[in-house]
């Protein structure tokens, strides 16, 4: 644990339970969040990888056409 955590947690400590309890609240609700945005972007990874695969295959097969960016409209 590190010590600004530490000091945190005292501090804490010293408040009416209720305080302590709407601490602990907000210190889990955030952590859960965290947690779930990091499955978020870890499903969203392989994802990508798919998609990224999917295009390299086309263009391996001849599916795709070059994109002119010069070309007028």
């Amino acid at each position: 644990m590190t010590n600004l955590l530490k000091e945190a947690f005292e501090r804490a400590s010293r408040l009416p339970e209720t305080e302590q309890d709407a601490i602990a609240a907000l210190l889990l609700a955030e952590m859960a969040d965290d947690q779930r945005w990091r499955e978020a972007f870890k499903r969203g990874e392989a994802r990508v990888a798919e998609l990224a695969e999917e295009a390299l295959e086309e263009f391996r097969t001849g599916r795709t056409t070059s994109l002119d960016l010069d070309r007028k409209k």
